[in-house]
């Protein structure tokens, strides 16, 4: 018998800024989601135009959150400004970043990617 586990993606959509006030804010929406295993955490960051160092702060507690559930948390579509920081805070070898939302489960489903559990 095969047991197959579905893939649950949760998406987060922040917008504007991820400074004090956006942080709190995307601090709070992630907080609402109970981590579970086999759930795909998606921050989509189409609409973030720009980010400070306590805008980090969000994205590092949903990052360990969500390993400590055996969940996985990326990022997609990244602005310029924002990947600046990630990449001057070296965050960027930390986050698994994709270019698109799409491209996410184009990289799941060639590579059977498995979440940790």
């Amino acid at each position: 018998m095969a047991l197959t586990q579905e893939l649950q993606v949760i998406l987060f959509k922040p917008q504007g800024s991820i400074d004090l006030q956006g942080g709190k804010t995307l601090s709070e929406q992630m907080a609402r989601v109970v981590p579970q295993a086999h759930q795909l955490w998606v921050i989509d960051l189409t609409e973030v135009n720009f980010m400070d160092s306590s805008g980090l702060v969000p994205l590092v507690k949903g990052l360990k959150a969500a390993r400590q559930s055996g969940c996985r948390l990326v990022l997609c579509n990244v602005q310029a400004p924002v990947r600046l920081i990630l990449e001057l805070t070296q965050l960027d070898s930390v986050f698994e970043i994709f270019h698109t939302y799409e491209d996410i489960f184009t990289t799941v489903k060639d590579n059977s990617l498995m979440l940790a559990g």
